[in-house]
């Protein structure tokens, strides 16, 4: 499928560059619906063999997909696990928690086709289980409950209905998501004190480990796409929240009167072939004289080069699904995660030598584009 020889295994996401390794774990806070339900990255002990998660844990993920993608879901759960079933995430599974002075935060918020909320391809919660003999086994074998008398409810990606208008659903989607970005906020805050937090998942992972370990006097909040729109959400919601790096964002969900209310830098990083001319007008409406705003555009880069789809495609499929641009999806990657530090580094003011690459802020590259390569209307500025 897209490769020569048909399913590559050599296809993967790349690991982090950075100095630690990384470690992650799930955590679900309150079982409802009205719960919180997040997977935690931090820096981890080096070990040997470590156990790597699945990108995509059970078919319900799969058919999530599917919906999202207006796919038959039986044909799409063969493709999608044909593809992407062997697929891992590069990072150790529950592993020891590595203190090392006080770690910066950042939120991420993830576009409409990733997981999990109903602003998303597909995601579960749990309810209490009453009628006997009926009671399901869990999907996923890493996000069991700790309960035996819990059971999964799952959601799926909710679509448009005939001749519903976008913004009222979209809005009211970004204002929840901002929210729950906030409550996954206070639940670290809560585990920096070393207040006990109970997650509903079993779990080996020892959330204790990381009381005082984060410097929250340092907030990021970053996203893809919808994602990006929960960036200037938050911002306008949460004054802890330092910083924004919104990528490729779709400026739809946002209400414009909330503008003038985005006080902290943001970094818009754009991919050259998503973008049109009333999405980057909206963005142009932050422009603030005082606060600073930055934005550049990755050459040859696609809606999905950010996220990590692009990473699992051959070249054929890849570009034939909108998965891959003209760009090399690592030199991409490593553009955007770089011209970040140097962002972050400035705003959140760390001690880092990031600052070496904040030419790259400026689009100052041979892959990239100062600004927007999209033609905006002198009437419309």
């Amino acid at each position: 499928m897209g490769n020569s020889s048909g399913h590559n295994d050599t296809l993967s996401i790349p690991p982090g560059k950075g100095p630690h390794k990384v470690g992650c774990t799930d955590l679900m806070v309150g079982y409802t619906i009205h719960g919180t339900f997040l997977r935690l990255y931090y820096p981890c002990q080096a070990s040997e063999n470590p156990h790597l998660p699945d990108w995509v844990p059970c078919r319900e993920y799969f058919n999530g997909l599917a919906d999202f993608m207006k796919m038959n879901r039986a044909l799409s759960e063969r493709i999608f696990n044909y593809l992407f079933g062997s697929c891992k995430i590069p990072a150790a599974w529950n592993a020891s928690f590595k203190p090392d002075g006080k770690y910066p935060v950042i939120i991420f918020s993830h576009g409409l086709g990733a997981f999990r909320d109903e602003s998303a391809s597909a995601t579960f919660y749990f309810r209490e289980h009453t009628e006997p003999g009926t009671k399901k086994h869990p999907s996923c074998d890493i996000a069991k409950p700790v309960s035996d008398n819990l059971e999964e409810v799952w959601m799926y990606y909710r679509p448009l209905k005939p001749d519903e208008n976008e913004f009222p659903l979209r809005n009211k989607q970004v204002k929840h998501r901002a929210e729950e970005c906030i409550r996954a906020l206070d639940i670290l805050f809560d585990i920096n004190s070393g207040k006990s937090v109970e997650n509903v998942l079993q779990c080996d992972f020892d959330l204790s480990t990381m009381e005082n370990s984060m410097d929250l006097c340092r907030i990021a909040i970053m996203g893809h796409s919808f994602g990006g729109a929960t960036v200037i959400e938050c911002l306008c919601k949460d004054v802890k929240f330092k910083c924004g790096v919104a990528l490729d964002t779709w400026m739809l969900p946002l209400d414009e009167e909330i503008f003038p209310e985005v006080k902290e830098p943001i970094f818009f990083i754009n991919s050259e072939k998503f973008q049109w001319i009333g999405n980057i007008i909206r963005m142009k409406k932050l422009d603030s004289a005082i606060f600073p705003r930055k934005m550049i555009t990755i050459k040859g880069s696609v809606h999905q080069s950010f996220p990590d789809f692009t990473f699992l495609t051959g070249n054929w499929i890849g570009k034939l699904m909108n998965l891959k641009g003209e760009i090399d999806p690592h030199i991409a990657l490593d553009l955007s995660n770089k011209a970040t530090l140097a962002f972050l580094q400035r705003h959140l003011n760390m001690d880092r030598d990031f600052n070496q690459w904040d030419p790259l802020i400026d689009g100052k590259d041979d892959n990239l584009i100062p600004g927007t390569n999209i033609t905006i209307p002198q009437s419309s500025i």
